[in-house]
């Protein structure tokens, strides 16, 4: 019983976080921190992406050296 009651009381606490969360957003910026998460998460993508690249081929040409 004290299960439900703990999950009741941190239910209310979401409730009330996401209401703060929701009046403390402008609503006409609401997607634009989404637009440049999306974009900053692909640049790091891509940057990471090169990185395994770069290092794939330089160890492949040590490699190739060795034999």
């Amino acid at each position: 019983m004290h299960t439900i009651a703990a999950l009741i009381i941190i239910d209310g606490y979401l409730l009330g976080a996401r209401r703060w969360a929701r009046t403390r957003t402008p609503l006409g910026d609401a997607g634009g921190v989404t637009l440049e998460a999306v974009i900053i998460t692909l640049g790091l993508i891509t940057v990471a992406g090169l990185l395994v690249f770069a290092l794939t081929t330089a160890v492949q040409r040590r490699v190739d050296q060795i034999n």
